[in-house]
């Protein structure tokens, strides 16, 4: 079965020009750009292995999948084994969040994050992350760009994290279960 597709229309300003079904299906026969850094490429997201959770507290740990060392973000997904308030805190950069499993909702708004659903936060805001009653395990997907600045409820900075800081958790739990600090060097881009 032929499953190849063919843009009839005319080629307009910015769009290539339509390929024949052999050429199109041609891979890149060039070397990639100098200086590019390899695909990093998870191929199970929830992992048997418990190893490559990073524990924060007793109840809550991540695993990291990207750290962009080089534009100041990370990408990990969080897992939560608890209901109850998990923190407070402001955002620099935005943040955008995939609920694999759970829900999850913010003191200061009206909606709740569900399975299976995305959220977007905006530079600066301050919110307050909640897993409600009734929840057993809570995972999402954050991509965080900048600082994640924890706060007093008036405001006032009471700690941080940030790429190195997630970086720096990472290097020395993977080193103190035996998979070695260079695992977690291995996410860095």
């Amino acid at each position: 079965m032929d499953t190849s597709v063919i843009d009839e229309r005319p080629p307009e300003p910015g769009r290539p020009e339509p390929e024949s079904p052999e050429r199109a299906r041609t891979a890149y026969a060039r070397p990639q750009p100098h200086g590019s850094l390899p695909d990093l490429v998870h191929g199970e997201l929830l992992p048997a292995d418990e190893r490559l959770w990073v524990p924060q507290s007793p109840d809550v740990s991540f695993r990291p999948l990207v750290f962009g060392v080089a534009q100041g973000y990370y990408v990990n997904l969080l897992r939560v084994r608890r209901s109850g308030v998990l923190s407070r805190h402001r955002h620099a950069g935005p943040v955008h969040a995939t609920i694999l499993r759970g829900r999850w909702r913010y003191l200061e708004h009206d909606w709740e994050a569900v399975e299976g659903g995305y959220a977007y936060e905006p530079p600066g805001e301050v919110h307050t992350l909640v897993v409600p009653d009734g929840v057993a395990e809570m995972i999402t997907m954050f991509h965080v760009t900048g600082s994640l600045v924890y706060v007093d409820p008036d405001g006032r900075a009471t700690g941080y994290e940030d790429v190195f800081t997630k970086l720096d958790l990472a290097r020395r739990h993977y080193a103190a279960v035996g998979l070695g600090a260079d695992l977690a060097d291995g996410f860095c881009r």
